[in-house]
This record gives structure tokens, sequence and C-alpha cells, in this order.
């Protein structure tokens, strides 16, 4: 290869380098990165319930929020109702955040305007009596609001047209018994997708979060193991079933579009010792915040199917959510980075034309594709589907580790992980209809005979 000598005296190639010619910037995927008010993505995703706050959050004052490119207001009445409303006052335009919460609502600072968590205009005090104009502007004005829902700890709000709300969904991981919940937040430098890719990508748990900068969950999953996805619907479940041993570890990360994830427990399971349909880590949602940031609202789940009672803290939280504490140095960052680095260091928008993926990225490539369609169809005036729940009872879920005893199959042992992983997950399937409590104690008592019995 054709050689010239530098200054130095050192010798640098003429050939093989090709960052001039690719220095292209490459585009964004538009449709589905951008989430502000009238954009396509945006209009799917106002469909649903998100949260937007943690409950603590919202205190005697107002606070200001941001969620899908909107500034919002979010404020708790004196008499303890929660509102979610605009910014400005429809009068002159000032800020609410600077108003005060009483008994009915929210009073703006400038003129004493009153509104309802509804946004209905209450009192307009500086104007005269009734009959007159206040009675005509109160009857046509109102301050933009939204609904809220209160639950275990976090604030969630529908954004979408009043007359399409769906119901307030209810997963069973709400309920699962022995489960103690712990709210948290997480802040994202940079687009939602970024951030929800990761939870069907289960080989990069491997890389990131064990083999680059030390092992942060635990050392069975250092092996890259058998991947598989299975779509229901609104549904995506992306598998990873690992040999340690004489032990098969089956791990489900879990997507229920648009944003709900959940996932195998970070640190009780290790793939050492035996586990039954032990429970998520996190009960998580991926919101946007605008086109530049968002954030993970969520649960961390403790119990004997969730992660150890010791890691019941914010430090413990963060450390469940992305592998590593938030507030580090940046050396410490470069040296042991977690998911936040990972995503973040895409950019605010990662260029989505200028990759290129592989078969391992088939659960990401499956759900991108899957929202594209509901995003397109609902341009096209078809409204998108809510996820699958039977009346009165709560969504069924499967972010989970099951850990069974099967040796290892000589010659065939890829083969046969599949087909156990197949076997478990379809056992869970078949009992979808049961009652929450007797499902749940169904499946463990099938694992185990299952593993005491054997499988072909």
């Amino acid at each position: 290869m054709t050689q010239i000598t530098a200054i130095s005296g050192q010798s640098v190639k003429r050939s093989g380098y090709s960052g001039y010619e690719r220095a292209r910037v490459f585009d964004y995927d538009h449709e589905l990165a951008e989430t502000g008010a009238g954009t396509v993505a945006g209009e799917f995703l106002r469909r649903y319930w998100h949260p937007v706050a943690l409950t603590s959050e919202v205190g005697e004052l107002p606070r200001e929020i941001r969620v899908l490119g909107e500034n919002l207001i979010l404020f708790r009445t004196t008499a303890g109702e929660i509102g979610l409303v605009h910014r400005h006052c429809p009068h002159r335009r000032a800020s609410l955040a600077y108003g005060r919460c009483e008994e009915n609502g929210i009073r703006c600072c400038y003129h004493g305007w009153l509104f309802a968590p509804d946004g209905e205009v209450l009192e307009t005090p500086g104007e005269a009596p009734s009959p007159g104009p206040a009675d005509a502007v109160r009857a046509r004005v109102r301050l933009g609001a939204y609904p809220v829902v209160e639950y275990c700890g976090l604030v969630f709000a529908y954004l979408g047209p009043a007359d399409r709300m769906p119901d307030f969904p209810l997963y069973d991981s709400f309920e699962t018994p022995g489960i103690t919940r712990r709210p948290y937040r997480a802040n994202y430098n940079c687009n939602w997708l970024q951030v929800l890719d990761a939870i069907m990508d289960p080989v990069h748990t491997t890389f990131l979060h064990s083999l680059n900068g030390g092992v942060q969950f635990s050392e069975a999953m250092k092996e890259i193991g058998e991947m598989r996805v299975f779509e229901r619907g609104l549904q995506f479940l992306g598998s990873n079933t690992r040999r340690v041993g004489d032990l098969v570890w089956i791990r489900i990360n879990e997507l229920v579009l648009p944003n709900f994830t959940q996932a195998g427990s970070a640190f009780t399971a290790d793939g050492e010792r035996a586990h039954y349909f032990g429970r998520s880590s996190f009960t998580r949602w991926v919101v946007p915040v605008d086109d530049h940031h968002s954030m993970a609202l969520a649960w961390a789940n403790f119990g004997d199917r969730g992660d150890p009672h010791k890691y019941n803290s914010q430090e413990g939280c963060e450390l469940i959510e992305q592998g590593e504490v938030i507030d580090r140095p940046y050396e410490e960052r470069q040296r042991r980075p977690g998911d936040a680095e990972a995503v973040e260091g895409m950019g605010p928008i990662s260029a989505h034309l200028g990759e290129n993926l592989m078969p391992t990225d088939r659960g990401v490539s499956l759900y991108r594709r899957k929202i594209r369609r509901l995003v397109r169809n609902l341009a096209g005036g078809e409204e998108p589907s809510q996820p699958w729940q039977i009346p009165g009872r709560a969504i069924r879920t499967y972010g989970q580790d099951t850990i069974l005893c099967f040796p290892m199959k000589d010659g065939e042992d890829r083969k046969y992980l599949k087909t156990l992983t197949e076997a478990v997950m379809e056992m869970q399937f078949a009992a979808e209809d049961m009652p929450l409590d007797a499902r749940d104690a169904h499946i463990i008592a099938n694992l185990k005979r299952m593993e005491k019995e054997g499988l072909g």
C-alpha cells in the first residue's frame, strides 16, 4: 500500500481512510421522531395516556412542565385536585407559573382570573358584575386543560382530543402481590426513540452493561443468548435465552406501544438459581418532552418477584434504570457508560438514515415499523388501537425472568434453548384469560412441572 512520509518521519498510508467520503450528514426520521402538536407522531402519541410527573413534584406552588413539545402548568388545588393546563392565561397571556393555587382552581397573578382544573373560567374579578362582557367571556373562553389521573405516585395525563379519550389502562404489574413500588424519574437529553429502542435491543446488555466497562447487573448477562421477538398486537416481547451451566435463563423485555416498557429484574435474577416467572424491575413509560429531550417515568419494583429491597433508593432506581447513577463526572461516564451515555451520545436526534440495522436489531425494526403503520393510518383517519384488555381485568404483561434447570443438549443446545423459550411463552399466553392471582400461580406451577418432567 502506498505510503507518504510525514515531517515527523512517520509513515502514513495514502489509502483506506474514508472520512472525507463519509462526512455527509444523515437526516433523522421526521415521521417518528417529531412529537409536537400537529406532527403525525405527535397526534398518534396524543391518543394515549402518559405519565407527566411524579406526585411528589406537585406542591403548594404551580410547576412548569413540558410534554410533547407543549409548555404546561401542573398544580394542585388546596382541596387536593390536580390540574394540568396551558401555561398562559387567555386574558393577557400572563404565565400561570406565578398563579396562586386555591380551593377551586388556579388564579392568575396579573388580573386575578380564576380557572378550574378543567379550564373553566370561574371568576373575572376586575370586570363589572353580571350581566355584561364578563359573562360573555366566561361563556366563550376556556383555559386549555387536560384530564389527569393520579395513581401510585405518578400523575398521568391525556393530551389528545377529548372525544377520543380512551379508558385509563390498567396493567397487571400495577397489582403484583408482594411488590413494593417506588416512583422515579430519569431525564434524557435526546429524542424519545433513542431511549425506547433499548428495550427491544437485548444484545446491548451483553456489551454496554457487561463487557465494556465492567459488569453492571450480573455476570451471566455477558453471554449472547438465543433471541426471539414475539409480536402480539401492540405488544412486543424480546426474549434472550442464555445457558448458564445446567440452568436456562429466559429473560423477556417488553414494549406495549406506544411507550410502556418492562424488563426482567436488574439484580435478583442472575442465572445461578431457579426463578419462576419473576416480574419486571421497572414499570416504565418513555415520554417525549420535546424533540430533543425525553423522560422515563416509572415505578421500580422491589420484592421476591422484583428487585432486592436494598436498591429501594434514588440511587438504586438509577442503577435499575440505566446501569449507573446519573450524576457522575465525565471521565467516569467515559470509563463506565450506561444507557444515558449510549443514547445521548447519538445526539439530540439520532441520524436514523445513517444506521445499518442487523438481524439482532429485529425487535427495533419491528416496533418502529408498527408505529409507522399506526401513525400513517391515523393520518388517513383510522384511530389507533389501545392495549387489549378484558373488561374489568388488568392488561396481561410478560416482562420477566424465568430460570429453569435443563441440562445441555450436546450438539443441539441452541435449538433446544429456542424450543424451551417457545414452550415457556406459549404456557404463559395460554393462561392469559385466567384471573390474575390464579394466572400467576398456574404459570409458576406449570414451570416447575415442566422442569421436573423435562421437555422433549
